[in-house]
């Protein structure tokens, strides 16, 4: 029976699943061809994608230090609060249960349907928009049942959706051109741009902080955390890598910039696939993205859970199942948020547009650690290596993908950011006085009550 609160268990397979289900997603499908065209070269793509995936090291060790100093549920939340910027805290909270989590969970749920409308094409409509919504119930009820059947579940879905990429990558290293890595582009210069090849891959490598939001239920935190959050880097720096290299290998350059499906294209190019290629990369699509959907549903929920206890939150969003010991009431009330969102139109859109406040607070994230650094409570297990630095690479590449979201949508993305503030700041003052007026003698201000 539960005592209230959540409780630790989830090992290291568990964590490293979550990490790596979450950032391999359905976005390698179309990003192989886009940092080939910001690339300019073969040898240069490659090289992007092996640098974006070096850049995320130093922003998983910042998090690993962070993690296992303080090993709680919320990650940006928590570090936020303990270095002192409590308003800051709860606004990553605000945005992301509003504008960020439920609807990307409705955004991977109609990704699902759509590829799988290639073979059954009647869910198209009303009935697509029902499929979704039964796939989201079915993967919610196995995270709603049991934290640890979940972190199974993430374990084995994870280990499926990497097979196919294997196999592509097998396959290309097999049959691949190697005339194709000496393309020479029109005219015989090069246009190449590292710099912007790299900024293309870098949304390919976001994701595998979301076990810092579980760090409260995973056993062994001080080990699990740094090892999972290094581990899962290195393990999609490799896929990725490798996998660029073999369609590189399979098409010609000049088609693989062109193409806006380049995985699909380049399985043409393998004998004995070139006729189920699109069914073969429908099938992996919809194994990667429910595997991307299920880690969602699993963190997503522990953010709104925590602030609850904090007394920032909706209370009932604190609930524990007395059974299941699992976060009953927010993942309800996101799931549900997520099927009416999943009848709404454009969300990717609106995702974008709010994506940028979210990265801004990411880099206070960082930024946190010379805050948190100095307090009496910071016992950190893991302590990453020449810290100052690591933490500036941290900061630079968290930054580096802010601009170009900013880029992408400057006014729209200003605008979702006064959006948060002007409706997120005077709830947090409510919530705030709420909780000072039931606060026991003795509770500090970033202690977490029991009950809140």
């Amino acid at each position: 029976m539960s005592n209230g609160s959540l409780t630790r268990k989830l090992g290291f397979w568990s964590a490293l699943a979550l990490a790596v289900g979450t950032t391999i997603g359905s976005g390698i499908f179309v990003s192989v061809g886009e940092v080939a065209r910001a690339s300019g070269t073969p040898t240069v793509s490659i090289m992007a994608w092996l640098i974006g995936g070096l850049i995320a090291i130093p922003q998983m060790m910042v998090l690993g230090e962070l993690s296992t100093a303080y090993p709680e549920n919320g990650s940006g939340y928590v570090y936020l609060n303990k270095a002192g910027w409590r308003p800051l805290a709860f606004l990553y909270g605000w945005a992301t249960f509003w504008a960020l989590d439920p609807p990307s969970i409705a955004i991977m749920a109609i990704a699902i349907v759509s590829y799988a409308a290639v073979f059954f094409p009647f869910f198209a409509g009303i009935a697509g928009k029902l499929l979704a919504v039964a796939i989201i119930l079915a993967i919610t009820a196995i995270h709603y049942r049991s934290v640890k059947e979940g972190g199974v579940f993430q374990v084995l879905i994870t280990a499926v959706k990497i097979v196919p990429f294997v196999i592509v990558v097998a396959l290309g290293f097999m049959y691949m051109n190697t005339d194709n890595f000496a393309y020479t582009p029109p005219g015989g210069a090069a246009n190449t741009s590292l710099m912007g090849g790299i900024s293309a891959t870098t949304w390919a490598y976001t994701g595998m902080a979301a076990i810092c939001f579980m760090a409260g239920e995973i056993k062994n935190p001080g080990k699990v955390l740094p090892r999972a959050l290094i581990g899962s880097v290195l393990i999609v720096l490799t896929l990725y890598t490798t996998l660029a290299v073999s369609v590189t290998g399979l098409m010609p350059f000049e088609q693989l910039m062109k193409s806006e499906a380049p995985v699909s294209e380049a399985v043409t190019f393998i004998p004995g696939l070139a006729h189920i290629a699109s069914s073969f990369v429908s099938i992996t699509a919809i194994i990667v993205i429910l595997g991307s959907l299920s880690s969602c549903i699993m963190f997503q929920p522990r953010l709104e859970y925590v602030m609850a206890r904090d007394g920032l939150f909706f209370k009932r969003f604190g609930q524990v199942h007395p059974k299941y010991e699992t976060p009953s009431f927010s993942i309800i009330v996101q799931v549900v948020y997520a099927c009416v969102l999943v009848f709404l139109s454009d969300l990717t859109t609106l995702l974008g547009y709010f994506t940028l406040t979210q990265l801004a607070i990411n880099i206070m994230d960082f930024v946190a650690i010379y805050k948190c650094r100095k307090r009496d409570d910071y016992k950190p297990v893991y302590r990453m290596p020449a810290w100052r630095l690591t933490t500036i690479l941290a900061i630079l590449g968290a930054t580096w993908l802010a601009w170009g979201t900013f880029t992408w949508a400057p006014w729209q993305g200003l605008l979702a950011a006064g959006i948060v503030i002007v409706t997120g700041l005077p709830v947090y003052h409510y919530w705030k006085k709420r909780n000072r007026s039931h606060r026991a003698p003795g509770i500090g201000h970033d202690e977490i009550p029991k009950e809140a």
